[in-house]
């Protein structure tokens, strides 16, 4: 596919994604941050959250984290390591974790093929010990930077969004999501030996994803038609066919669903 194929948020997402690997060739961290926090700004929903990038060839030396981790996680986000991250993890969540991240690069490297990794989003949810010591929920989202000369995987770009407010249920499944418009595959179970991995389709038009993607930052009715300029009534509309598409009598709980399956 090509950037003229896509719709305009598509567009505006390609063209972020495509310069992300050029962060890595800059030297100011402060200069990579602020891409960084631009780029997460046009791919994903708003929420207390913190990322970090993973470079699988120094995967014990402190990563580029956002300054946010010491205020959500208590950590120095100048020594911060993936133990670190992993080290505040949930007890009954750390083994369903590990196998979301095994069955998600096995997944991508074996089924899906890996020319195609940059082209998909990792998320499943899981707790982890915040400052204050107490656990919340958290959606894990990663993006697939870099790659070596045989497509292995060797830079990730992992956003940690607090939804406790919304939801403290875990569905403990993997959901692989497409950025540009291509085939999901949604609500994996990592612990299926016999998993067979099945394409979802869509469950939204592309309007009711962005109404979606509105609703769950929170935008009531009236901005979302003065944003999409569309009337009000058109919004409701929408908003009602999407309540029955994702059997959900609030919106509240519809929002719950999308980010605990990654839909946004």
């Amino acid at each position: 596919m090509e950037p003229g194929d896509l719709q305009p948020e598509q567009n505006l997402i390609h063209r972020a994604w495509r310069n992300v690997p050029d962060f890595f060739a800059k030297q100011e961290i402060a200069l990579q941050r602020k891409e960084i926090d631009e780029f997460i700004a046009t791919t994903f929903s708003t929420g207390a959250s913190y990322y970090y990038v993973l470079d699988f060839f120094n995967i014990h030396k402190p990563m580029l984290v956002s300054k946010s981790v010491e205020q959500i996680l208590g950590l120095d986000p100048s020594t911060t390591t993936i133990q670190s991250i992993i080290e505040r993890g949930h007890p009954e969540d750390l083994s369903f974790a590990a196998a979301a991240e095994e069955s998600a690069l096995r997944i991508l490297n074996n089924q899906i093929g890996r020319d195609q990794v940059k082209n998909y989003k990792i998320s499943y949810c899981g707790r982890l010990r915040t400052r204050d010591g107490s656990y919340r929920m958290f959606n894990h989202q990663a993006l697939i930077l870099a790659t070596d000369d045989t497509n292995r995987v060797s830079k990730v770009l992992s956003i940690h969004t607090d939804i406790s407010h919304i939801t403290t249920r875990n569905n403990y499944k993997l959901s692989l999501l497409h950025l540009f418009g291509g085939e999901s595959y949604l609500n994996i179970d990592v612990f299926d030996e016999k998993m067979q991995l099945i394409g979802a389709p869509s469950l939204f038009t592309e309007r009711e994803m962005q109404i979606v993607r509105l609703l769950a930052d929170g935008k009531t009715s009236v901005e979302i038609a003065e944003i999409l300029m569309i009337s009000q009534h058109t919004v409701k509309n929408h908003r009602k066919n999407i309540l029955k598409k994702a059997d959900c009598k609030t919106t509240g709980q519809l929002v719950s669903k999308v980010l605990v399956e990654g839909l946004v």
